[in-house]
């Protein structure tokens, strides 16, 4: 009897103890998305005094600075939404219009001597990687939840408490994940 009572209080401790591992992983992707969204937040208000700074000097290339308000505005709605797939994504091609706007800048020499417009990219730049350091923590937490949640036997506490996998915050365009060539 008592040895029945003893194996069933070892599996319970057991059981508590793989479920408030489960909890306490998921909170800590939960926060590490938070930290990566703040940082969102602070580039999509830096965004607009950018193509603002361009506007000045570009006038004519409103296409370019159309889609980067329009990629900023869509990545904006996305975070608002709570679907971190479509945020990951909405993200990937605000980047891709980010980086068009500062090649845009190379055809401009008064531009990329201007003071505010320096010290705007240095911002970017600071907050791209700050962006970069909070991606990596999430991607690494979300690693362990998922491990967590498919690995025996905290995957039984895992599917019985509607524990899930998060996804990974990576690189969506492939052109991106290949090297820089670099010509002469």
């Amino acid at each position: 009897m008592y040895v029945l009572l003893g194996i069933l209080v070892v599996a319970g401790l057991i059981v508590m103890s793989m479920y408030n591992k489960l909890v306490s992983l998921k909170n800590r992707v939960l926060e590490a998305w938070s930290g990566i969204d703040v940082q969102l937040k602070r580039r999509y208000d830096l965004i607009p005094n950018l193509v603002n700074t361009v506007k000045g000097y570009a006038a004519h290339e409103s296409g370019t600075l159309e889609k980067v308000i329009q990629a900023r505005n869509q990545a904006m709605s996305a975070g608002s939404s709570g679907n971190i797939g479509a945020q990951v994504q909405a993200e990937n091609a605000l980047s891709g219009t980010l980086k068009s706007l500062f090649a845009l800048s190379e055809n401009y020499p008064d531009l990329k001597a201007n003071t505010s417009f320096i010290q705007l990219q240095n911002t970017l730049g600071e907050i791209e990687e700050n962006l970069s350091n909070a991606r990596r923590y999430y991607n690494a937490l979300v690693r362990d939840n998922n491990t967590a949640v498919e690995a025996f036997p905290s995957n039984l506490i895992a599917n019985n408490f509607n524990f899930g996998k998060f996804d990974f915050f990576e690189i969506e365009n492939d052109t991106e994940r290949q090297n820089v060539e670099v010509k002469f």
